[in-house]
C-alpha cells in the first residue's frame, strides 16, 4: 500500500524534529539492537521462567509495527499517540524482564527506550499543533 507522505509534508512540525532522512538509519539500528537484545535473553541459561519477555518483546514489537500504518496510512495523529504511549510502557517493561534474566539484553534496549521518549515528543507535539 502507497504511503502518502505529502500529508506529512503539510504538519507544523514540533521544535527538536530531526531531519526526515535520519530516522531510517536509526530504525534500521534500533530493529537490528532489538533483535540483538533478544538472542541474548534467549541464550542466556536460568531457571526462571522467560515466558513474559517473550510475551512482552513480541506485544511491544506489534504496536510498534502498527505505529506507522496508524500514522501514516490512516493519518489518524490521536491513535499514533495512544500506541506510541502504550509502546513506551511495554518497551519499559520488556527492559525490566530482559534485565532479570540477563543485564545485558535490558541495555541493549535503552537506547530504543530513548529514543520512543523523544519519538513520543514528536508526536504529541504534532498532536497539539495539528
Amino acid at each position: 500500500m502507497f504511503i502518502d507522505y505529502s500529508w506529512y509534508s503539510t504538519l507544523i512540525q514540533p521544535p527538536l524534529k530531526p531531519p526526515a532522512w535520519i530516522f531510517t538509519p536509526i530504525w534500521i539500528i534500533l530493529y537490528i539492537s532489538m533483535g540483538i537484545a533478544l538472542l541474548y535473553y534467549i541464550r542466556k541459561k536460568t531457571f526462571q521462567n522467560k515466558h513474559w519477555g517473550y510475551i512482552l518483546f513480541t506485544s511491544q514489537l506489534l504496536v510498534n509495527l502498527s505505529w506507522s500504518p496508524a500514522f501514516f496510512w490512516l493519518k489518524n495523529i490521536e491513535l499514533a499517540f495512544v500506541l506510541i504511549i502504550l509502546l513506551d510502557i511495554l518497551v519499559l517493561i520488556n527492559i525490566i524482564l530482559f534485565f532479570k534474566i540477563s543485564n545485558t539484553a535490558g541495555k541493549i534496549l535503552i537506547p530504543y527506550f530513548i529514543w520512543l521518549i523523544f519519538a513520543t515528543y514528536l508526536n504529541f507535539g504534532l498532536l497539539i499543533l495539528n
